[in-house]
């Protein structure tokens, strides 16, 4: 048997993060689920903040006037040893042929991408329902950026007390109860509206925290940033599984 040789290859600036997140320009509370928090995630990150990137810039404006940002920030993260970029809003999906084509890495801008997915594995005649931050301003142009039936059913969180104000008007303070009322609010609506909705999707990536509430309220799986991200990463890192040293040494062998 050959030793095999342990040689360490470089390129980057920092190593053992393999996601980058294109972060808002925000104030908002992110606790921990938040994407945004860094304990949220069960790996390292990498995370740039888009300068002039507000909420308010981002979901009621369409992100217009800051694509050159974020491809600025989405190559810093790369020089920096991303290898897969995702951002803090499921609005982005509008961006993701953009980023995806300029940066030469694997690009996640939404967890809105999953829907197809998701309706994929769902029993017959069932579907995917998504809650978001802003109803009133996620239209058929973000589905069809995400890869998403443009009719799928969406249902936002604008008509709560707390949780749509505070994220959109990048308020520092949130009131974490009330914020969950108005996404439970908003999945039985999201549920009484569409009966045949058979998984929900978090557009909003600030939602996470809610996740195992929400799923527990309605009976049904609910997918996220999380979910996605996670998943993602899986791809960029696959996990190593120890076997028998022998088998290992026949392995090197051949």
């Amino acid at each position: 048997m050959t030793e095999s040789l342990r040689i360490a290859r470089g390129g980057k600036s920092l190593y053992g993060a393999k996601v980058g997140i294109l972060m808002l320009e925000t104030r908002f509370p992110r606790i921990p689920g938040d994407m945004g928090h860094a304990e949220t995630w069960p790996f390292p990150v990498l995370y740039k903040v888009v300068p002039g990137a507000s909420p308010r810039r981002v979901v009621c404006d369409g992100a217009r006037g800051l694509l050159d940002k974020f491809l600025d920030a989405a190559d810093e993260l790369v020089r920096l040893g991303a290898d897969g970029i995702t951002t803090t809003c499921g609005f982005l999906s509008l961006y993701q042929r953009e980023i995806a084509a300029h940066v030469g890495v694997p690009v996640a801008t939404s967890s809105l991408m999953q829907i197809p997915f998701i309706e994929g594995v769902l029993p017959a005649g069932k579907r995917v329902g998504v809650l978001t931050v802003s109803a009133a301003n996620l239209t058929e142009e973000h589905l069809r950026a995400a890869g998403a039936d443009p009719e799928t059913p969406v249902v936002g969180t604008d008509d709560g007390d707390e949780f749509t104000r505070v994220m959109i008007n990048d308020e520092e303070r949130l009131d974490i109860a009330a914020a969950e009322r108005d996404i439970l609010a908003a999945g039985d609506a999201l549920v009484s509206r569409h009966p045949d909705v058979g998984a929900a999707l978090l557009e909003c990536t600030n939602m996470v925290p809610y996740a195992r509430a929400l799923s527990e309220r309605l009976r049904l799986p609910v997918f996220s940033i999380y979910t996605f991200v996670t998943w993602f990463h899986a791809g960029l890192a696959p996990r190593e599984f120890d076997y028998p040293s022998s088998a290992a040494d026949e392995w090197r062998e051949r």
